[in-house]
């Protein structure tokens, strides 16, 4: 079931243009920008790629205002890890094209220091619950932090209920191009 919702959003999301995704993507961050718990400094955020939802500028914009951890994953143990990203300069392509920190910006910190993750999806639901891309970092990340778990997605990508097991971590807040949902 999992399987069959995330291959069927998938196709819907990577069927958005550069443009669509970029005007809905800057709705998103407005929305996003216009919460109280945004108003936290140590914040934990992933760097898009493909068709998710548009993080570049949002990093490069508060890089040097707040504290931005970006995860990292350990290719050998295909662990999550959190370093402090002080730079866009920083980064490079790693995994899967994802962009990640070059070895000699790894400045690896403690899960305990996040105040707010913000969290990409395939596919999400009003209670919460998340379905991600099926290897299970991001899940492991979140359920490590004791922080606001916000996920930004299209409004498309809410569902009415999608499955859920005891391992899947659920959002507090999901910011949509068209609404913001507290679970």
């Amino acid at each position: 079931m999992k399987e069959e919702i995330r291959k069927k959003m998938l196709k819907k999301r990577n069927s958005l243009s550069t443009y669509e995704i970029l005007k809905k993507s800057n709705e998103i961050i407005k929305r996003l920008e216009s919460l109280k718990e945004f108003g936290k400094n140590k914040i934990e955020c992933y760097i898009s790629f493909g068709s998710e939802v548009y993080t570049h500028g949002l990093i490069r914009k508060y890089v040097n205002e707040k504290t931005i951890f970006i995860p990292v994953i350990d290719k050998r143990n295909h662990i999550p890890y959190l370093s402090h990203l002080k730079d866009w300069k920083e980064l490079e392509s790693s995994v899967y094209g994802i962009l990640q920190p070059r070895k000699e910006f790894l400045r690896i910190v403690d899960f305990r220091e996040i105040e707010l993750a913000i969290v990409p999806g395939i596919a999400f639901d009003e209670e919460g619950n998340r379905i991600g891309y099926g290897k299970g970092y991001y899940d492991r990340l979140l359920s490590r932090l004791d922080a606001v778990k916000i996920a930004l997605a299209y409004d498309f990508q809410i569902m009415n209920q999608i499955p859920n097991e005891k391992h899947d971590v659920k959002m507090d807040v999901i910011v949509t191009d068209k609404r913001i949902i507290r679970c």
